[in-house]
């Protein structure tokens, strides 16, 4: 009996040991392997330094203006005359300039990059929150759902059908004019504008991942299909929203501009933003046409950086490229 127990409890040792994995041999998650690649990535490189810098403007540089956003300072000290046409450019102590009104343009640049910040990642926040919620209830219901669940998903998903049947411009236009001239307004027509894009692929990503193996094992131990969806397959279906989100930043940034320009932004243009900016100088433009070239290359680039950079995460994240 001792002898056989002692057998059994090498076989068991050497098991253990063939089944153990070296450190060297570990595999490594998705978001790791991901990551790996993007190190690697020269166009993530780029994007991540462009809105390194961005996001280092928006939340650091106010506090550091040399001067106020809303002081006339060109009309106090003579240089810039209202309704004459003098519009002077950079100098030393004002690196950009100022803008028709006196006031210094460099220091408006830097605190309108928070203003554009602050549209585009709350714009994109709601059209991922009620995107996701859509596209997740679909999403469990088709995959999950049975045949309630089914009538449910088709329900849900001609409303997003009907969103995406009008041109986004247009309709962030008609849900800004109908709200009334505001940066809120702003915010929540550029977020719902994005609603059926996070809708359509967390569903589709959900109804993928409903007929994984995991699932079927998860169904067959009797766990509850509410449980699964929200412990195993909506975690395992955010990584194509995720990278989503970081494309719709740049839309998003580039369409409130639009509106901005239109004058369905902040109607108080005191309040320093770049599509803001960019309408104020239009009938400047044969007197000092920097004052628009300044706000649109920084719109340019800073959607550059959040392209290269989702793009990139795309790359990294599509399974089909994995080893």
């Amino acid at each position: 009996m001792t002898i056989t127990s002692g057998k059994k409890g090498e076989k068991i040792d050497r098991l253990a040991e063939l089944a153990a994995v070296r450190d060297d041999e570990r595999g490594v998650s998705l978001w790791q392997e991901a990551f790996r690649r993007l190190r690697r990535n020269p166009a993530a490189i780029v994007g991540a330094a462009i809105l390194a810098v961005f996001v280092l403007v928006a939340v650091v540089g106010p506090f550091f203006v040399p001067y106020g956003p809303t002081d006339a300072i060109g009309i106090r000290e003579g240089v810039v005359k209202s309704g004459q046409g003098l519009i002077p450019g950079s100098s030393g102590e004002h690196w950009l300039g100022f803008d028709h009104q006196g006031r210094d343009v460099f220091s408006r640049m830097i605190v309108g990059a928070r203003q554009t910040l602050l549209v585009g990642v709350v714009s994109t926040l709601i059209g991922l929150a009620v995107g996701a919620l859509i596209g997740g209830v679909a999403g469990a219901a088709a995959g999950l759902g049975g045949r309630w669940g089914r009538w449910i998903d088709t329900t849900l998903m001609r409303f997003v059908d009907m969103l995406l049947a009008m041109p986004s411009l247009l309709l962030a236009v008609s849900i800004a004019a109908l709200l009334g001239a505001s940066l809120t307004t702003v915010m929540i027509a550029v977020g719902v504008v994005s609603v059926p894009v996070f809708a359509r692929l967390l569903r589709g990503s959900m109804i993928s991942q409903a007929n994984s193996d995991y699932v079927l094992a998860a169904t067959s131990l009797g766990v509850r299909r509410s449980r699964i969806a929200l412990t195993h397959v909506v975690p395992n279906s955010l990584a194509p929203v995720i990278v989503q989100a970081t494309l719709t930043l740049a839309t998003a940034i580039i369409e409130a501009a639009a509106l901005s320009f239109l004058g369905l932004g902040n109607p108080d243009s005191a309040v320093p933003e770049w599509g803001v900016m960019l309408a104020d100088a239009q009938p400047y433009l044969g007197i000092r046409p920097a004052l628009a070239v300044y706000p649109a290359v920084a719109i340019i680039i800073t959607a550059l950086g959040f392209t290269l950079l989702g793009e990139a995460m795309r790359e990294a994240l599509d399974p089909k490229l994995r080893k």
